[in-house]
């Protein structure tokens, strides 16, 4: 596994399309979680809250992935019935438009729990 120092090293690994779709979800995470702090952690692009992952998200060959927990994923999941999902990720093709605001509710439900208001 590659390792990288920062998103944006990350996101210029791929080509210019896919930087495209992974500098949207990185914006659509920074307006729902402004004060989260952007990092690499399991060699992927990962936004903190409180010292705890928020989400993390990668780029693969057919597809944008979206890690938000295993809670993330239960919550939200009548909204990810046409989506691959497992226990706490999303896979979002690349040949279809990526649900930004799905990504913004669930991101806005992680920051709730991290900060104590859904626990």
């Amino acid at each position: 596994m590659r390792s990288y120092t920062s998103i944006d090293e990350y996101i210029g690994t791929f080509p210019n399309v896919i930087q495209l779709k992974l500098e949207k979800v990185r914006s659509t995470i920074q307006q729902t979680a402004p004060t989260a702090i952007e990092a690499i952690s399991y060699g992927m692009p990962t936004f903190r809250l409180n010292d705890k992952n928020l989400v993390h998200f990668a780029a693969f060959k057919n597809h944008i992935g979206f890690y938000p927990a295993p809670s993330g994923v239960t919550k939200f999941e009548k909204d990810l019935l046409s989506y691959v999902h497992a226990k706490g990720s999303i896979q979002f093709p690349l040949d279809k438009p990526i649900p930004f605001d799905l990504i913004s509710k669930i991101t806005r439900f992680r920051t709730k729990e991290i900060l104590g208001r859904y626990t």
